[in-house]
């Protein structure tokens, strides 16, 4: 498997309805995209829950590069570089995975970017990173590494605010799941 997530940052005094209606309008079209496990149409809006910016941040997981492949080079990702400009596509490698279908009664996803510190083995760097992410019953996450970057992030899948402290990392509103 293989994640993918472009952010793109907004002006602060952007219409972020522009966006809502983006994706109402056109989030079906990937619902049953090749080697696609899921998409998230995800945006954040300054003022918010805490947020400092205003975003449109989508977040897919492909079951291999097939698919990602597809959407990148035969004209898919076009839409994008046409409404916004080149974007950078930082690319990530899944660690944990934890969804199932319950993903899709989710509201928000709330986002943790740690460090992957130097170390002289990494033998057990998945047992700890589950050891130390916080862990609700009902609630699925993912983890998603790059080595390039050495960082890892922590994205949970949520229905209600309550259970995150916003203070950590960064929620986005869910507009639609493909």
């Amino acid at each position: 498997m293989i994640a993918m997530q472009y952010k793109i940052i907004l002006p602060s005094d952007y219409d972020m309805n522009i966006i809502k209606n983006r994706v109402k309008n056109n989030g079906y079209k990937t619902d049953g995209f090749e080697d696609l496990k899921f998409k998230l149409y995800l945006i954040s809006e300054k003022g918010i829950n805490n947020n400092l910016q205003n975003s449109y941040c989508p977040l897919y997981l492909w079951e291999s590069n097939k698919g990602l492949n597809k959407f990148l080079f035969t004209g898919f990702y076009d839409n994008i570089i046409t409404s916004f400009g080149w974007q950078k596509v930082n690319v990530g490698i899944p660690l944990i995975d934890t969804t199932t279908e319950k993903l899709k009664e989710s509201k928000f996803v709330f986002e943790i970017v740690k460090e992957i510190q130097p170390q002289e083995s990494l033998n057990n760097l998945k047992e700890s990173i589950e050891m130390n992410i916080n862990k609700s019953e009902n609630e699925e996450y993912i983890v998603i590494y790059n080595p390039d970057k050495w960082k890892y992030h922590v994205f949970y899948f949520i229905k209600e605010l309550s259970k995150v402290n916003l203070e950590e990392g960064v929620v986005y509103d869910i507009r639609h799941i493909s």
